[in-house]
């Protein structure tokens, strides 16, 4: 399913509950400008939550491979996109994340599906931090797993206190990664200059 351009049952019916909220904002929804408004966040909508419909798990196993590799694998700067469910607004950032297999690997662009599959769900950052960990962990049964998100929220931004600058970072962790010394080389490799290739 490509979701640009086939949409899940509903549609009409969320197109029709967005043009009534254009009429309590105080909008026309019969202007030019907003004629294909409704329809058009219905589809935006429908994009940015397609992570309900998606199974996470099956996308790690999909690219398991056996592999005695047992040392720290690291995807990070994952970039990620989320709506907030306390005000759906978007939440956006970095997603890192490592594990230490013991005896599976999974494809590395996996890893970033998974984030991709949670953060298209109506979200709060802590949650999404956990579901990635749970998921790697649950399916690659890896020696340990540590994810975590460095986010800016909108919902802070653009309401409320409107602090543009304030990042929020969180983190989880199961496994090896319990032992302080490996949490702290994973954190000193996400320091590190990447090299430029």
């Amino acid at each position: 399913m490509n979701p640009e351009t086939e949409f899940r049952e509903g549609l009409e019916e969320l197109a029709s509950h967005y043009k009534e909220v254009l009429r309590l904002l105080g909008e026309d929804p019969s202007r030019e400008g907003l004629l294909k408004t409704p329809m058009r966040v219905a589809k935006a909508m429908q994009i940015l939550t397609r992570g309900y419909f998606q199974d996470a798990h099956k996308v790690l196993t999909d690219a398991l491979f056996e592999e005695t590799y047992s040392q720290m694998v690291i995807v990070k700067d994952i970039d990620f996109f989320s709506l907030c469910e306390h005000h759906m607004v978007p939440f956006y950032g970095k997603v890192h994340v490592a594990y230490i297999p013991n005896g599976y690997i999974t494809g590395l662009s996996k890893i970033a599906r998974v984030v991709d599959i949670f953060s298209h769900r109506l979200q709060v950052q802590e949650r999404l931090t956990q579901q990635i960990k749970d998921c790697i962990q649950e399916t690659l049964h890896p020696m340990g797993v540590m994810v975590v998100i460095e986010a800016k929220h909108m919902c802070m931004q653009m309401r409320g206190v409107e602090k543009q600058n304030a990042i929020t970072t969180t983190s989880d962790f199961s496994g090896a990664f319990n032992q302080a010394k490996t949490r702290e080389e994973f954190m000193n490799l996400l320091r590190g200059e990447s090299k430029r290739i």
